[in-house]
């Protein structure tokens, strides 16, 4: 989280091109909406397999979102036009068409009220979630306005284990069914090399890789404990 905040930052402020990221969580994490307040009283020494469970907070909004076996993407970037779901038209029509290529179609989910009470991110698709073809909520995102720019992330879910989601949520889970050639092995490359193909060819772009230089990284461990929820 505090690798997306620094990169919406420095772009805001011109320091930093536009910025396409994958990564993966450890240990195993639960991400907060920026604007979520409450949440469930056993999660604050909520554990798996004698492993503590982390509390984050994103800064963007949104319910809460259970990050294992998952695969997350960020954008930051600026100049997107329209208005609110066309912003995200825009910005999800990569994820589409990589997942289309991966033979997968996705589709938005349906915007609605929904339980209030449900505090799972992926209960409840709406417009700005991807859905599959029998309903089930592939990607939530979620995204960010700082002046001129954007930040938008969010959780793709590949291989998700169905009781540690019933021992975070107390409800069961409909978990994506993908074609034989991604649910024989693990897909994590196979997605991400899909979704960034699919990027430069929707965004007429080129992708250069870049690591983070020692003193950038020093810069986002300075912002780090601001994201974590203290326990207690």
């Amino acid at each position: 989280m505090a690798i997306d905040w620094w990169l919406l930052e420095q772009h805001r402020q011109h320091s930093h091109p536009p910025t396409l990221r994958f990564y993966t969580w450890l240990p195993i994490s639960i991400s907060l909406g920026y604007h979520q307040r409450q949440w469930s009283a056993h999660w604050q020494h909520l554990s798996w397999q004698g492993q503590p469970i982390t509390l984050v907070r994103r800064p963007t909004g949104g319910r809460s979102v259970l990050h294992q076996g998952d695969l997350t993407y960020m954008v930051v970037t600026s100049g997107v036009e329209g208005n609110r779901t066309q912003m995200y038209q825009t910005l999800c029509s990569f994820l589409i068409q990589g997942w289309q290529n991966l033979g997968v179609s996705l589709s938005y989910g349906q915007q609605g009220r929904g339980n209030t009470q449900n505090q799972n991110c992926f209960g409840i698709p709406t417009s700005a979630d991807l859905v599959m073809e029998d309903g089930t909520k592939l990607i939530g995102s979620a995204r960010l306005h700082r002046g001129h720019a954007i930040l938008q992330h969010g959780s793709i879910r590949l291989r998700s284990d169905p009781d540690l989601f019933f021992h975070v949520f107390q409800e069961k889970t409909s978990l994506p069914h993908f074609p034989l050639e991604l649910n024989g092995k693990e897909p994590l490359n196979d997605v991400m090399e899909a979704l960034i193909l699919a990027a430069c060819h929707r965004f007429h772009i080129t992708l250069d890789t870049q690591p983070l230089r020692e003193e950038e990284w020093k810069a986002i461990e300075q912002l780090a404990p601001s994201f974590v929820v203290p326990y207690g």
